[in-house]
């Protein structure tokens, strides 16, 4: 997801105009700005550019998801449904706040699996997360149709998946908070930082107040904006902003080199007979941000994933031995090692994870390779890239 390839002249600029302003926080300090709010104008292209009513900036992905959780009240022995298949600041949010992270099977989306969240509701559950994996979807409408029954919360984590849509509505934009992750490996990037989205008017009122300390952030003078709530310091600053404010102006640019070079793969691919592609809802688009496909077993994956490193052919992820993406290797997680005590009502609730298996998940996962999608390759180094992935692929069959 390399934003940071097309890092050029249009960034440079808006970094430029803050160190020749000289504010480099996003709040306060109205007299010295001159008109330069660059938090604020990336909020406002957020909004456009992904079809919602209000953009909050965070300091990370991470603190996105956090942010949009404590938004909408979720705490302390609340249950939050989440998918065996993501980065590890799914369960990191969720436990920051005290509640419990509930970890259900991925379907052949490489998302959580319908079925598998509705067996998984008790009477604790306050949401459901959807994890737009590696630049696709899951499997929306049903989702949502979960939820709204249940009277749920859906919260999409879109932070891999910025550009892709289902049925022409931005991913990140279709639950009621949507979280975004710009750190340096992300489709567009500002460095580090993160975006909360949501139509909820009162959530973003919430997320604007608990992400800087619970400041109101009514009237001009900041020493006297009073705290409604409590909150914590997730701010970005206008530095990391001004690179974002660049980059998502260039988004479709980066959309359509990353779904050309995609194209060349997937073709070349396709002539592989076990080869099969990750499931890709009807109504739904990818970001193209990576090329996700199966082969027959984990022996396959395996010699596949080792067979693309010798060829050279790097940013190809075999999820199921990684230790950052997928349930099997979270001993941190199951084992419950934290710096600090963590509440008995938490550990009560992730008791299930001692004798728990998701074989449906393994199922995908043992099976599934991931491919980044670069910006930065020229037509011929895709075509030999693409040579070489189907070689290294044969050859593990």
């Amino acid at each position: 997801m390399p934003g940071f390839e097309r890092f050029g002249d249009q960034e440079r600029k808006e970094v430029q105009d803050v160190l020749d302003n000289g504010v480099l926080m996003r709040y306060g300090f109205d007299g010295m700005r001159n008109g330069h709010w660059k938090a604020k104008e990336l909020e406002r292209e957020l909004e456009r550019t992904l079809q919602t009513k209000h953009a909050q900036l965070v300091s990370s992905g991470t603190a996105a998801v956090t942010v949009a959780l404590a938004s909408a009240g979720i705490g302390a022995g609340d249950e939050v449904i989440m998918p065996t298949f993501t980065f590890v600041a799914s369960f990191e949010a969720i436990m920051m706040l005290g509640a419990v992270p509930v970890l259900v099977d991925i379907d052949d989306t490489l998302a959580v699996d319908p079925k598998a969240v509705e067996a998984a509701i008790t009477p604790k559950t306050k949401a459901v997360m959807v994890v737009q994996m590696c630049g696709s979807m899951g499997r929306m409408e049903e989702l949502e149709a979960i939820c709204k029954n249940n009277k749920l919360l859906l919260i999409e984590d879109a932070c891999q998946a910025i550009g892709a849509t289902f049925n022409n509505k931005p991913l990140g934009s279709i639950g009621d908070l949507g979280c975004f992750s710009f750190d340096f490996v992300k489709t567009i990037t500002s460095g580090e930082g993160g975006a909360v989205v949501t139509n909820n008017d009162s959530y973003y009122t919430y997320t604007d107040q608990y992400s800087d300390h619970g400041h109101d952030h009514i009237g001009s003078d900041r020493g006297a904006e009073t705290h409604p709530y409590l909150g914590y310091n997730f701010r970005i600053s206008e530095l990391h902003a001004a690179v974002g404010l660049a980059q998502i102006k260039r988004l479709p640019e980066f959309l359509e080199v990353q779904k050309r070079n995609f194209t060349v793969l997937r073709e070349a691919l396709s002539a592989v007979p076990e080869v099969t592609f990750r499931t890709v809802p009807k109504g739904g688009e990818e970001s193209y941000a990576f090329l996700s496909f199966f082969l027959p077993d984990l022996e396959c994956a395996r010699k596949a994933s080792k067979g693309l490193k010798e060829a050279g052919v790097d940013g190809c992820f075999h999820y199921y031995d990684n230790n950052w993406h997928y349930v099997r290797e979270w001993s941190h997680l199951k084992n419950i090692k934290s710096l600090y005590p963590v509440s008995a009502e938490v550990k009560k609730g992730l008791a299930y994870l001692e004798t728990k298996t998701f074989e449906q998940s393994d199922y995908y996962i043992a099976r599934n390779i991931s491919c980044l999608i670069k910006l930065s390759w020229t037509e011929e180094e895709v075509k030999r890239r693409a040579e070489l992935m189907v070689e290294a692929i044969k050859g593990a069959l």
